[in-house]
């Protein structure tokens, strides 16, 4: 039997309910998939551009620093070898790659996992609409006060993205706003409750069935 979900207006008032798709938001999720997900999303936002140079990069250097015998020294080949102060460095970090592959079917049951979680836990609120007047920060903290959201990290998924929703959300550290095409596990699992608008959850629902 699919589940139903309230479909609230956006002073937080009940308006009608909604099914949903019991193969998106009511499976059992996969918590290996579901990690696995989220640590290829870390890496991938690694920039991996940490970098040393080696004796054959650091300036200077040219010539052998003292004869090679007759001193009672080691001998040294160049004062920038590693020993030395200013010298190149050994096995020391280059530039590289950090990201991790994941197969498309892997990435779905990921995300349909994180939205079943959302389910579960009570952290799913569906707004027929979410439309401002004004591009002022107060009209989103007025939307998260009627809903009970303001201590919430909260993401807003919207079925088009207008000015004054993208802007009244700007100044609020704890919102993101997103289409239904750029939903994704980590921001799911990272964000204490998913915002949507109902058109935004049957697109969302069209590219996951």
């Amino acid at each position: 039997m699919s589940k139903k979900i309230d479909v609230l207006n956006i002073k937080g008032e009940k308006v009608k309910d909604i099914k949903l798709e019991d193969n998106i938001f009511g499976i059992e999720p996969n918590d290996a998939v579901l990690k696995d997900a989220i640590v290829a999303a870390m890496a991938g936002a690694r920039q991996g551009t940490a970098s040393v140079k080696t004796r054959s990069e650091v300036s200077g250097g040219g010539r052998k620093p003292y004869k090679q015998k007759g001193t009672g020294n080691a001998r040294q080949g160049s004062i920038r070898a590693t020993q030395y102060r200013h010298g190149g460095i050994v096995f020391g970090p280059v530039p590289r790659d950090y990201s991790k592959k994941m197969n498309k079917k892997e990435k779905r049951l990921a995300l349909k996992s994180a939205l079943s979680y959302k389910v579960l836990d009570k952290e799913l609120i569906v707004v027929e609409k979410i439309n401002f007047e004004t591009n002022k920060t107060k009209e989103m903290i007025n939307l998260l006060e009627g809903l009970e959201l303001t201590n919430h990290k909260v993401l807003v998924c919207v079925n088009e993205l207008t000015d004054n929703v993208c802007l009244a959300a700007r100044n609020l550290a704890n919102v993101k706003v997103v289409l239904p095409s750029e939903v994704n596990s980590f921001d799911l699992v990272s964000s204490d409750n998913l915002l949507i608008e109902e058109e935004a959850l049957k697109a969302l629902e069209e590219v996951l069935k």
